[in-house]
């Protein structure tokens, strides 16, 4: 019983210590003001930390959307489906438009009762079209009158939300007429949705996702840390008064956690409302071609419960283990005098593991579908090295600032402000510094992905190449000649050729030639066939030293390129170059670079089935300092078919797993960039109302405003420049170490300085911004409030 009662009097000695500190909390102005600055510091990041918390879902929910709406679920285009009652024609008609992506598709009814995609009530007749309430409004602007002009149909209704990704992207259904059977481009579709997931993602991409949730989420977790300790020289100065009438150590620290109970919980409420708000709004922001619905930003169920229970207790651990000095040395808080010195060796220990976790798993991460990305170890490595910044900062700032002395007055007051208490200004930028060495070590691991996931196409970069591949419908040499005609007529366009290709085997042998279709006219501008008349053939070699497949001599049996033996004995399909075939030498093409290998037809020469598999090849070359030319182009190509590919010349491709996470990561730097602007503002404003009283104390003796708000710059700037040297050091050796997982060098070592720049840039906003608080905090009546 006495243990008990004991146990039951310590309980409520706890409780009433902890509703002290809740009545110091809410008690006073100073006290409420202390109180809203630290909810709204930690409810800035617990609305960040549960956006990040939604990330699963959303992803969850955008795929589930885009497998919805698969109109090739197969990936065959339906070429073995018949026609029937439900089943209709889908070429594929998405497209790009000044950088933005555009889906799309022309749909064509086989039957009385054709299948309908989500977001539709009914497929649009030939020359309607239904689109997405954001295609809609940026085909009525005046930036869209050229994808107007491409589009080309009366809309009659919009894209329902089931039907598309997000609520800010491009999509069109537009009604067709004419499509091409099915093949490439157009498929015959049978059923809409595909069940099935998505290919491996490759590990060197996983890796790249590990590392930026590590790196976006930790300086939210600083800020939350530093919120918590906002006005913790006057609430330390109050419990080591209480200290001095009697607390004990125990009773001091149950008092703040207390007080940081309160305003961990406050920022509770203020986060959950921020992110409420910020998911209301979300449906209206698109970042870089992303955006989604606010009913998919929904936080998982474990990971919300995680922040509400893991904020709280983080804010008074934090509090707690700040209270070292009170608790020894309750004297030196309240006469303000100069702290112990801070202590070096057990700072280098996080760093030190964490190289010790990444340097064993060098090359570890191979860019296979079975590759390992250890992401436990990854995580630790990450997470102990980027601490080591915010541990050595205070340090540094200490030893450094205790070695100055001398110069104006501006820089002796922030001096000397530093010298008595650097732990406020630390704090401050120790955020944003652990933000910047993460985006250094981010920024040169996006490098080395970027190098395993580009594929080089072979291509010679190049802006005013552009390519044109399609299947005119029914293979018409008519569709080809009239493509061409009008990419020579579009504005922006300096030379366009194009002819019909296809591919033929050579009878009883594993051989191939090139046979193109096309008039005189366009067969002069492949070689130099000279003269030319409907019905002639001609066998076009390389010029000399550059052949690689000559073409076959005249009596070669040559057939359509196929799998179906049974072709060969069906009259037409055999036939064999003609005896008549002249020899000619191929030109360069209108880029200066290929010549064509094999057989030109005029299409008097065109024996049955020749085009069975054609595709139009077009090459276009662009006229300099058109800047809307491609555009043009685009259009031009569109009007003739919808399913046409316009082929631009990068020199590469990504992967598409790897652009996706690119955009997914720069779009949360974005709400990252945002959170520590705004939690500089409001740690920024805290510092100043806490020296209000010296600020006005100063003005009163005569001192210039000027030469105050000087050494306010100066306080900030020595812990930033600080900062961002160890943040360039540690981030550049994280980015290393990193790049050793995948066995990639590193390919700028310059990369810290952008980076540096931005968080430097970030910092001197913040602080030119607090100068109109801090001229405030600087008139007399300063000393009447005090």
């Amino acid at each position: 019983m006495t243990a008990q009662r004991s146990g039951g009097a310590r309980l409520r000695t706890a409780a009433r210590d902890l509703a002290m500190g809740g009545r110091f909390a809410l008690s006073g102005r100073q006290g409420w003001v202390r109180t809203l600055l630290t909810a709204v510091g930690v409810g800035l990041g617990v609305a960040m930390l549960l956006l990040a918390a939604s990330v699963p879902h959303i992803a969850q929910v955008r795929q589930e959307r885009t497998h919805a709406r698969d109109l090739n679920p197969s990936g065959d285009y339906g070429q073995g489906e018949k026609p029937g009652d439900r089943t209709l024609l889908a070429a594929d008609a998405k497209t790009t438009y000044h950088g933005k992506e555009i889906y799309g598709y022309a749909l064509q009814p086989e039957g009385k009762h054709p299948l309908v995609p989500p977001g539709i009530d009914a497929l649009p007749a030939p020359g309607r079209m239904y689109v997405s309430p954001a295609l809609k409004k940026l085909l009525r602007s005046d930036e869209g009158g050229e994808l107007a002009r491409r589009l080309d149909s009366r809309i009659v209704g919009t894209i329902g939300d089931e039907g598309l990704e997000g609520p800010q992207e491009l999509a069109f259904y537009m009604g067709a007429e004419k499509l091409s059977p099915p093949g490439t481009g157009t498929a015959r579709v049978t059923r809409i949705g595909d069940t099935e997931e998505g290919g491996p993602i490759p590990p060197v991409v996983v890796l790249l996702g590990v590392v930026a949730c590590v790196v976006l989420l930790m300086p939210v977790a600083v800020f939350i840390g530093a919120a918590a300790r906002f006005g913790g020289d006057r609430r330390d100065r109050r419990l080591a008064a209480l200290r001095l009438v009697g607390a004990d150590a125990a009773m001091a620290r149950r008092v703040a956690a207390g007080e940081s109970l309160v305003g961990a919980v406050l920022g509770l409420f203020f986060g959950a409302a921020v992110f409420a708000l910020g998911r209301h709004l979300l449906g209206g922001v698109s970042l870089f071609g992303l955006s989604v619905f606010p009913s998919a930003v929904v936080p998982g169920l474990a990971l919300g419960a995680l922040i509400v229970l893991g904020v709280p207790v983080t804010a008074v651990a934090v509090s707690v283990f700040a209270l070292r000095g009170v608790a020894i040395e309750p004297l030196g808080v309240v006469r303000e005098a100069e702290p112990g010195r801070r202590r070096l060796w057990w700072r280098l220990l996080p760093p030190l593991a964490g190289a010790l976790l990444l340097l064993p798993l060098s090359g570890e991460v191979e860019n296979t579908p079975q590759g390992d990305v250890h992401e436990v170890q990854v995580v630790g490595g990450v997470l102990l090295l980027l601490s080591g910044v915010g541990l050595l900062l205070p340090w540094v700032v200490e030893r450094l600032v205790a070695r100055l002395n001398g110069g104006g007055v501006s820089g002796q007051l922030a001096v000397r402000r530093l010298q008595l208490n650097s732990g406020a200004a630390t704090r401050a930028v120790s955020g944003i510094t652990i933000a910047v060495a993460g985006a250094i070590a981010l920024q040169m691991l996006f490098q080395g992905v970027a190098k395993e996931t580009t594929v080089s196409t072979g291509d010679r970069a190049d802006a005013q190449r552009i390519g044109v591949r399609y299947v005119p419908v029914g293979q018409s040499l008519t569709g080809s000649e009239r493509l061409t005609a009008a990419l020579r007529k579009t504005d922006g366009v300096r030379r366009a050729t194009g002819y019909l290709e296809s591919y033929q085997q050579l009878v009883g042998k594993d051989k191939y030639v090139a046979v193109g279709v096309g008039s005189c006219d366009t067969l002069r501008e492949i070689a130099a066939v000279g003269s030319c008349r409907n019905g002639q053939s001609f066998r076009v070699e390389a010029p000399r030293g550059k052949g690689e497949v000559p073409p076959p001599p005249a009596g070669t049996k040559v057939r359509p390129d196929t799998e179906d033996d049974s072709q060969d004995r069906k009259p037409g399909h055999v036939w064999k170059v003609p005896a008549s075939a002249r020899t000619v030498t191929a030109l360069p093409d209108i880029w200066g670079e290929d010549s064509f290998e094999g057989l030109l037809l005029t299409p008097g020469a065109m024996p049955k089935g020749v085009t069975d598999d054609a595709v139009y090849v077009g090459r276009v070359q662009l006229a300099a300092g058109n800047a809307d030319a491609l555009e043009h182009v685009r259009t031009t190509v569109f009007r003739e078919d919808p399913a046409a590919s316009v082929i631009t010349f990068t020199g590469s491709e990504r992967n598409g797993y790897f652009v996706m996470m690119q955009r997914v990561i720069l779009a949360a730097a974005v709400g990252v960039m945002v959170l520590i602007g705004a939690s500089l503002v409001i740690s920024m404003l805290e510092q100043l109302r806490e020296r209000k009283r010296q600020l006005a104390v100063l003005v009163a003796f005569g001192t210039r405003r000027t030469t105050l708000g000087a050494s306010v710059l100066w306080q900030s700037a020595v812990p930033v420049v600080l900062g961002l040297v160890l943040a360039s050091g540690f981030g550049m050796l994280l980015g290393w170490a990193l790049l050793r997982l995948i066995d990639q060098p590193v390919a700028d070592w310059l990369v810290f300085l952008p980076m540096a720049g931005v968080g430097a840039g970030l910092i001197a906003l913040v602080t030119l911004l607090s100068l109109p608080v801090l001229w405030r905090l600087m008139r007399p009546d300063g000393l009447r409030s005090e």
